[in-house]
């Protein structure tokens, strides 16, 4: 835990929560197994989608399209654009947007983001990111040329569960080169000119860029 578990679970005790089909979907994730955004970060995203009101989302990672759905609900004049690689999800994503009745709404784009990326050509007024981790700072490239100016980035799962303070010597090897890659990913948002970056101990960690 970043924030200790008595405080999270304190503030997480204040919200109103979401839609029932989302509380259905959220159980579901949990009992397959299937990583979605904390409690704390579903506040705050929901915050952001009724502050900024995009008009315009990209999602990096829709897993079984929990978040997006979200997004969805409290951004409710966005189209949003999803792009999910792991094939096992994609058809349980796609069918829950239909269920759901977002599937006009939602773009699910299925593949390696890597190879999607570089083929958009939209502009987006929010970006999400929340894929895998030791691939954010090889997407950002293509992120910053697709985010509008005055458009935020948001980040998800940066601090690793407080890892991310402690020497790569200090985590286990298999997760080395993730830990080495997420630094490098938060030294480049806070030092990218053109880019104003807070970092957040929300969650997992949370990092709010916006394109000046």
């Amino acid at each position: 835990m970043i924030v200790e578990e008595r405080m999270t679970t304190f503030i997480n005790s204040m919200d109103l929560g979401n839609p029932e089909y989302l509380n259905e979907l959220e159980k579901y994730a949990l009992e397959t197994f299937v990583p979605i955004i904390r409690k704390d970060m579903q506040a705050y995203l929901k915050f952001l989608m009724v502050q900024c009101q995009p008009a315009k989302i990209l999602e990096v990672g829709t897993a079984v399209g929990f978040s997006a759905l979200l997004m969805s609900e409290y951004a409710p004049d966005a189209h949003i654009t999803t792009i999910e690689n792991y094939d096992k999800r994609i058809p349980i994503a796609r069918a829950n947007f239909e269920k759901y009745g977002k599937s006009d709404r939602i773009t699910l784009l299925e593949g390696d983001a890597m190879e999607i990326l570089p083929k958009l050509s939209d502009r987006y007024d929010f970006i999400f990111m929340d894929a895998a981790k030791g691939q954010y700072i090889n997407f950002l490239p293509d992120i910053m040329r697709l985010l509008s100016p005055g458009g935020l980035l948001v980040s998800d799962n940066v601090l690793q569960d407080g890892d991310i303070i402690e020497s790569k010597y200090a985590v286990v090897r298999r997760d080395r080169t993730i830990h080495t890659r997420m630094r490098d990913y938060l030294y480049t948002l806070k030092h990218t000119e053109g880019l104003t970056t807070a970092i957040l101990p929300v969650g997992d960690g949370v990092t709010v860029s916006v394109k000046r």
